[in-house]
């Protein structure tokens, strides 16, 4: 989210970001500085209010009054209070409109078709593989838990929850080993949560609400994990901050259902290994180069085929300024599935959380927040025995034997 102030200054090139994004409300930011400028105005009469309210009391406190000095502190209390309400109205329709403004993209961004950067094979796939839904019937590895939960949800059985948690576990190591710091958190958080990092109001009809305890079950643990430095100043020798963390995830996901969701396609229960930076604004884009390179290693060393998409501006979040989608090849559906996505939020949601660093000039700046699944598990796991089948058996990658113990999956 913006403040005002940046997009007085920026008004040019905010207005070309929206219009790269067919953001189709473009008349709002001439209407949000009118709005801006109100609200100054308003904030300079009552602070000459203010003062003259001051001074009165003054000449009352050492009794130097009469009834016309108490008149005119009493109307001057009186406009104080009609302003505030003045002001307060002001300040909710701004932030009312303020929220509805996405990241303007970043230059790098293209504008109408998504861009393929990245794909390491070239797809010659035998047709009668099998989809993932039959290898999890034919391997005994999952089925569905409508029966316990309704559709949406699924069960990992022996060997398949076997290879699940091997899945997690290695991409939490990748992660460790490359410098970022494991968290464990929780499922739940509050509203400021999902607003500080961009969850509402775009997304609010896909999350799980718990009535009574005005909570929400997490979607991504980007929520939580970003907000553990919420209100935070850090140092510039902090920068940059590196983080992971592994959990379930819950989206209702609208409308899911058909051929096209099939199988582990979509879930609203799903786990996915996490990784955020925080860095200065100077340096956030080489921390997305980094998380594309890393996210890209440890597809690379699961040798399952994978391509890296830029996507497009009517196609990017409403908090990302620059997106690449990591998607890996389904032979058994003859489709690309997406397993990640790396964004560079740039200062937007540090804006609503209030994150920011010191520089050593002493300076305040809001950090700049970067995300990246790594990785989204029942995508990768599906892609995974589907790349890997064999009449008799699902070969085990080479970097998940360690994992696993043992290095194929036999009919029971």
């Amino acid at each position: 989210m913006f403040p005002t102030s940046l997009i007085k200054i920026y008004k040019h090139q905010v207005i070309l970001g929206l219009r790269k994004r067919n953001f189709s409300k473009l008349n709002i930011i001439d209407y949000i500085l009118k709005l801006e400028q109100d609200k100054l105005n308003q904030i300079v009469i009552k602070q000459y209010f203010s003062a003259k309210l001051k001074q009165i009391s003054f000449f009352i406190r050492y009794n130097i009054h009469n009834s016309l000095l108490i008149h005119k502190a009493t109307l001057y209390k009186h406009k104080i209070n009609l302003l505030e309400a003045i002001l307060k109205g002001l300040y909710h329709q701004l932030g009312h409109l303020l929220i509805q403004i996405p990241n303007i993209p970043s230059p790098k961004v293209p504008l109408m078709k998504d861009m393929l950067m990245y794909q390491n094979f070239n797809l010659a796939y035998n047709n009668q593989l099998l989809p993932h839904w039959e290898l999890g019937k034919k391997f005994n590895l999952f089925h569905f838990a409508a029966h316990i939960a309704g559709s949406g949800f699924n069960i990992y059985i022996d060997q398949g929850a076997k290879l699940q948690r091997s899945l997690i576990k290695y991409c939490l190591d990748q992660n460790i080993k490359a410098g970022y710091m494991e968290y464990v958190l929780p499922f739940l958080v509050n509203k400021q949560s999902m607003f500080g990092t961009g969850q509402f109001p775009d997304k609010n009809k896909q999350m799980y609400f718990l009535e009574q305890d005005k909570l929400y079950l997490i979607p991504t643990a980007e929520v939580p994990l970003i907000n553990v430095f919420r209100r935070s100043l850090l140092k510039s020798n902090d920068l940059p901050l590196k983080a992971t963390s592994f959990t379930s995830c819950f989206r209702r996901e609208a409308g899911s259902y058909g051929i096209q969701v099939k199988g582990l396609n979509r879930l609203h229960q799903f786990d996915k290994v996490e990784i955020i930076e925080i860095n200065s604004y100077q340096n956030s884009y080489k921390s997305f180069n980094y998380m594309v390179r890393h996210v890209k290693k440890i597809l690379s060393s699961l040798k399952i085929p994978f391509r890296i998409i830029n996507l497009s501006a009517k196609s990017l979040g409403v908090t990302s300024a620059l997106t690449y989608d990591f998607e890996v090849f389904s032979p058994g559906q003859n489709k690309w599935l997406e397993v990640s996505s790396v964004s560079n939020c740039t200062n937007f949601q540090a804006h609503r959380l209030g994150i920011q660093f010191m520089n050593n000039d002493g300076n305040k700046y809001f950090c700049h927040t970067l995300n990246g699944s790594s990785l989204a598990i029942p995508r990768l796991f599906a892609a995974l025995i589907e790349n890997y089948q064999f009449s008799e058996y699902i070969q085990i990658p080479k970097v998940l034997i360690n994992y696993f113990m043992e290095n194929k999956i036999y009919l029971n």
